[in-house]
This record gives C-alpha cells, sequence and structure tokens, in this order.
C-alpha cells in the first residue's frame, strides 16, 4: 500500500522547497500531483464564460515541472495525481468543455511526471438529472486515448452537493451507482482503465456508513483520500483531530474495517491542508512526522489481515483481553500454535483453547512463524523478545478496530458496579 501525501498547506507553490523537505525529513516518500494547486477551484469559478483556458493557465502549468523536478530531486514519487475541479456550490453552467481540456492536460502530465492514477472528478455542475450519467459516460471514455498514451488509470471520486448552503449526497456518493460507473466504463473501454478513488471526508459529510461503502465498491477502489472533518462543512484535517467530547467525528472504525474486507492495496492518500495551514512552519516538522506515523498506522490497520494470511504459522504473546479478542475474530481462521506470557502463573494452563508458555519457548519456533504481540506494552514486549535474541518476525496486533469484540468483560464489570451500589447493598 503506498502512502501519499497531499501538498495542500505544506508545499508553496512560489517556494516549494521547504515543504518539500519537510516532508521528506518526516519519512515521506511519495506526493500527490495536486493539479488544482496550479488552477484552484476558485480560479475556475472567476474565469470569463466561455472560455477554454484559463488566463495565464499555460504559466501556471509551466510551473508543474518545476515544482516535479524539485519532487523528484528530494527523492518524492508522484505515483498520483488529481486534476482541477469546481466547487459544490459552482454558479457554472458552461464547465464541461473547460474541465475536459484541463483534465487531458492532466494525463500528458502524469505521463511525464510518472503518474499511475489520476483522479478525475464526475461532471455536475448546469446537468439535468436525466442526463448526468451520458453527459459523464462521454467525458470519460474521451479521456481514453490520453489515458493509454499516458499509461494512467482514470479515478472517478464521490461528491457532495450543495443544497442551500448545505451539502448533502451527491454523483456517485451512492456506491452501487458508482460501482456501475466504473463497470460499465471498462466494458466500454475493453480494459480496466476505470477505477475509484473514495474521498472519506465526503463520506463523513454525506453521513454514510463507510464500511458498506467500501464493501460495495470492493476491488474498484484504487485510492482512498484519508481526511478528518466535522460532518458539517468541507475541511481536510488531520485525522483523529476532529473530536467531540473526547469521539472521533469520522467513522475511523467503519472506515478500517471496511477497507481490510476488501483487501484494500491501493494508494492512501494523506490530506491534512487545514491542519497544515494552521500551525506555525516552525511547528510543520514534529505535525508532518505525526502524519507520517498515521498514515501509517492506517496501513497497520488495514494490512493486519494481509500479514495473517501470508503467515506460515503464528504464535501469540500475551493471554489477556486482546488475545481473547483475536481468538474470537480470527481464531478459526488463522489458529495460533499456542500463546506465550511472562506470568509464570499463567505457564502450562490454557487460555480461549491455546496453550500457554513461557518465552522462553519461542527460542524453538521455525523462522517463518510470525510473533503477535497481544498486549498494549507493545514496544517493552519487542524490546524483551530481541534481547532474548528472537529472530523471528515481531508483529503487533490490536484489537481497537476488530470485526466484532468480546464484551464479557464489560458485562462482567457492569456486574460488579451494580453489586457495589448503594441500592443493592440495601436491597441486602
Amino acid at each position: 500500500m503506498d502512502i501519499i501525501c497531499a501538498p495542500s498547506g505544506i508545499v508553496g507553490i512560489d517556494h516549494p522547497g521547504q515543504g518539500i523537505q519537510d516532508l521528506k525529513k518526516a519519512g515521506f516518500e511519495n506526493i500527490l500531483l495536486d493539479l488544482a494547486s496550479f488552477c484552484s477551484p476558485w480560479a475556475l469559478e472567476t474565469m470569463e464564460s466561455g472560455t477554454l483556458s484559463l488566463p495565464g493557465f499555460s504559466e501556471k502549468y509551466a510551473a508543474v515541472a518545476a515544482h516535479l523536478s524539485k519532487y523528484h530531486g528530494a527523492g518524492l514519487c508522484t505515483p498520483a495525481a488529481r486534476a482541477p475541479w469546481l466547487l459544490p456550490d459552482t454558479k457554472r453552467r458552461d464547465s464541461c468543455g473547460l474541465l475536459f481540456s484541463l483534465a487531458e492536460e492532466s494525463l500528458c502530465l502524469c505521463g511525464e511526471a510518472g503518474c499511475e492514477t489520476l483522479i478525475v472528478k464526475p461532471l455536475f455542475s448546469g446537468l439535468p438529472r436525466g442526463e448526468v450519467w451520458e453527459a459523464n459516460r462521454e467525458f470519460y471514455l474521451a479521456l481514453l486515448p490520453a489515458a493509454r498514451e499516458n499509461q494512467v488509470t482514470i479515478l472517478l471520486e464521490n461528491l457532495c452537493r450543495d443544497h442551500d448552503g448545505h451539502l448533502i449526497r451527491g454523483i456517485c456518493s451512492d456506491p452501487g451507482e458508482a460501482a456501475s460507473w466504473v463497470d460499465r466504463l471498462n466494458v466500454e473501454a475493453g480494459e480496466e482503465r476505470f477505477g475509484f478513488c473514495m474521498d472519506v471526508g465526503t463520506c463523513s459529510l454525506c453521513g454514510q456508513n463507510m464500511q458498506d461503502f467500501a464493501g460495495a465498491l470492493g476491488s474498484r477502489i484504487k485510492a482512498v483520500i484519508l481526511r478528518d472533518g466535522d460532518g458539517q462543512k468541507e475541511m481536510s484535517a488531520l485525522p483523529f483531530t476532529c473530536v467531540s467530547r473526547g469521539k472521533p467525528q469520522t467513522d475511523w472504525l467503519g472506515l478500517i474495517r471496511g477497507l481490510r474486507e476488501i483487501g484494500f492495496d491501493g494508494q492512501l492518500i494523506l490530506d491534512l491542508a487545514d491542519t497544515a495551514s494552521a500551525f506555525s512552519p516552525l511547528l510543520r516538522p514534529p505535525l508532518l512526522k505525526l502524519a507520517r506515523e498515521t498514515a501509517g498506522f492506517f496501513r497497520w490497520q488495514v494490512e493486519i489481515e494481509k500479514l495473517l494470511r501470508d503467515s506460515s504459522s503464528i504464535v501469540l504473546f500475551g493471554a489477556g483481553n486482546m488475545c481473547r479478542n483475536y481468538m474470537k475474530c480470527y481464531g478459526n481462521q488463522y489458529p495460533p500454535l499456542f500463546t506465550c506470557d511472562n506470568d509464570p502463573g499463567l505457564w502450562g494452563t490454557e487460555f480461549c483453547g491455546l496453550t500457554v508458555k513461557t518465552p522462553e519457548s519461542l527460542r524453538d519456533l521455525p523462522e517463518s512463524c510470525v510473533i503477535f504481540i497481544c498486549n498494549i506494552y507493545y514496544r517493552e514486549i519487542e524490546r524483551q523478545l530481541k534481547d532474548m535474541g528472537i529472530r523471528n518476525r515481531i508483529a503487533f496486533f490490536n484489537d481497537e478496530y476488530m470485526p466484532s469484540f468480546y464484551f464479557d468483560r464489560l458485562e462482567n464489570r457492569r456486574k460488579d458496579v451494580a453489586d457495589r451500589s448503594p441500592d443493592k447493598k440495601r436491597s441486602d
């Protein structure tokens, strides 16, 4: 899975050097070629009606080459790009020809930059409801020659629609419709030249179940735009930063479950433009390091099942609630050889059908066996195993985003609280 950072809010158009270096030092290896940075939705909104080119547009796009040179010179790859787009509340009704010209030019730039995918949002402005599909069909199929020539896959994206100042579900926000569009385009293309980009922020604004959304689109999803928001207005914040009373505003549980179910292994595009813009440039380096760790956390969570599938044999470390959750969700499909624990009182006993052994028993494992730490003291236990000379692969297992949870311990806790309550004591 490729982790890609969107440059907006981080890399300046006129002075990109510092932002690029900050991204590289934070550990990012890929950057999104966001062509909307050079040709913004607001510029498209104010350009003269009936014009198929933006005043000064050639000069703006000429700056792309300079940015690409700096990206690649810093060792950053550009596997994905995004074509210019219109605002959800656009007043333009003559944009189809312009957006086609921009998308076609974007495909050529993708060929020069080595981009594998280009996100091209569907047409929506000024289209009667009954003509939306046919207009988009003609639009996307007309881009086929340029896509083939430059070896680029075009990704459709789910949109919001502005209704009297409120953002509601727009084109391709229904996953069934989106899946149908991608399939029909690929059939007419005679090849898999079209895919889908799932914008998490749009799903959140539309109040959608992300697990169901991802499940309906399945392998058609080639990219995911990862951004947080308050669920009411457009924003691109670092994941886990939009909270209310300690709870996230975005359904990260549903997203991770959905991407796991479909075995997502595409492009994970992190967009934190608003968060990055709000931070002082002096704080950007630690912010971007956190951003890179956050993106890596999502990749790890989504790929947990893939690692389980690819492991020839598995041993767990820990005989507690996390081990219990593992056995409930994955015990039958990926049965461990045994579990071990640092508590001598558990050695030789059974836990959830597994024999609990000593950490020393790990020395006898075949090298291909993977040890999954099922305990929140991950780094401490990892250091313990490495100090023992264990050379097997060590992986962290986490039960925050499981397909289901083990709630018996919560029920027992409620019972204990009830037993200690004043009313209970009086009744006794």
